[in-house]
């Protein structure tokens, strides 16, 4: 249970670590997925209550086990979400991505940010933290790859 616990809490802290550039959305899922949990927050419950009244309402109470899944399951979408960030945010990059990573950090480095050192196998939340030293350093040009 520690493994899903910890998790959870990668996928909360690299949801506030991804920096919120509308120039990051065609490129990775982090962005639509950050921006999306707020909404399941909001709406879930009251699928989950709307889930569970129903079969009083139309006199269905043979129902209400399977009513009971499924408002588990709206309740438990957010936290689906956090996992998959949490999991990828252990993720290694893909070389391509990598690559871009070291580059972004070497950028960074010349230009006199305070770096950590390169990662020799750098993962999501790496070239996370450098994306958003990025974007509060430079313009939003350089995430065009291969400039």
């Amino acid at each position: 249970m520690s493994d899903f616990s910890t998790t959870i809490k990668d996928g909360v802290s690299y949801a506030k670590l991804w920096p919120t550039e509308p120039s990051l959305a065609p490129l990775f899922v982090e962005q639509r997925l950050i921006q999306t949990i707020p909404w399941l927050n909001k709406v879930m419950p009251a699928l989950a209550v709307i889930t569970i009244v129903l079969p009083y309402i139309g006199q269905q109470t043979n129902l209400l086990p399977q009513s009971a899944v499924f408002a588990l399951l709206f309740l438990a979408a957010p936290f689906h979400l956090y996992y998959w960030l949490g999991h990828r945010a252990n993720t290694m990059l893909p070389p391509t991505l990598a690559h871009w990573y070291r580059e972004l950090h070497h950028k960074l480095s010349d230009a006199g940010e305070t770096m950590q050192p390169v990662v020799s196998r750098p993962r999501y939340v790496e070239l996370a933290d450098t994306l958003k030293k990025a974007f509060a350093r430079f313009d939003k040009g350089f995430v065009i790859y291969g400039d």
